[in-house]
This record gives C-alpha cells, sequence and structure tokens, in this order.
C-alpha cells in the first residue's frame, strides 16, 4: 500500500512539474491546430475525424490545445477531451460573468466564416477561472471548429 501511494505521490509530482514548466499554448498553434482539423473534415467528413480529434495519440490533443466541432445552432458534434459534450445544445451555456459563448461562436462562424471569441472558464490544469479565448473556422454551411487557449 505504501509503494502504490508514493508511486501515486511520485506521478502527481511529475504531473505538476511538467504542467508548471509547460509554456502557455499560443494563439498560432491554436490557428494551426483548427486548420488541420478543417482539413481533416474535408477530406474524411466529421463523423470520422472526430474519431482521430478524440484519439489522443492522433496529432489533435496538443497539451491543453485540443478539437471541439459543433454545428451553427451551437450543438456540440464532438469534444475531443469530454465526450460527456457530445450532443448537448450548448446555445444557452453562460460562462462566469453571463455571456453565452458557445452561441457567440456560431454567430461568429456564421457571420464571419472565422474569429476569437473570448469567455471565461476553469482551466483543468490550475483549477483557477481563467481567461479563455477560442479560434472558430466555419467548415460548411452547419459545422464550424475551434481550439481554445487560456490567456494568462
Amino acid at each position: 500500500m505504501k509503494k502504490i501511494f508514493a508511486l501515486s505521490l511520485s506521478a502527481l509530482s511529475l504531473a505538476a512539474s511538467v504542467a508548471a514548466h509547460a509554456e502557455p499554448a499560443s494563439k498560432d498553434a491554436a490557428v494551426a491546430l483548427v486548420d488541420k482539423a478543417v482539413a481533416n473534415v474535408k477530406k474524411k467528413g466529421v463523423e470520422a475525424a472526430c474519431k482521430d480529434f478524440a484519439d489522443p495519440s492522433g496529432g489533435y490533443i496538443q497539451g491543453e490545445l485540443y478539437v471541439f466541432v459543433q454545428d451553427t445552432q451551437a450543438k456540440m458534434i464532438c469534444h475531443a477531451t469530454n465526450a460527456k459534450m457530445n450532443g448537448k445544445d450548448l446555445s444557452q451555456l453562460k460562462d462566469a460573468d453571463g455571456k453565452q459563448f458557445a452561441k457567440a461562436m456560431s454567430d461568429l462562424a456564421v457571420a464571419k466564416g472565422t474569429g476569437w471569441v473570448d469567455y471565461q472558464w476553469v482551466n483543468p490544469v490550475t483549477k483557477e477561472l481563467e481567461p479563455k479565448s477560442s479560434y472558430i473556422k466555419r467548415v460548411n454551411d452547419t459545422v464550424l471548429l475551434g481550439v481554445g487557449i487560456y490567456r494568462k
């Protein structure tokens, strides 16, 4: 039992050390990942691409960066790191400041095709409420992709 606790403590310490020394994701990295994901959707279709996005070794989960796909009505099609979100209507979801950010993403994609949406969200690494920006790009008339970064 002591060995298991010590191993668990070591693993937690290593993970915390890696997280503490990790560079924050950049806007350029988010844009590049969205562009890569859009190309995958255009090549394979949404359903097959979503499997790639959720595969930890597929290249679409990069540290704190991951791809999410929603429709233009703010329904989550697939979320790379939280499958419980898949199929959920997020149109009424609000951040800590009351902003309907998923709807804002959809509205932006429909109106402009691409851009950034700023909101407040809990960072799963720090467990703190932090400013976050997601880069959104419309793939077609009904689907958009996004990748978010925490702005520290």
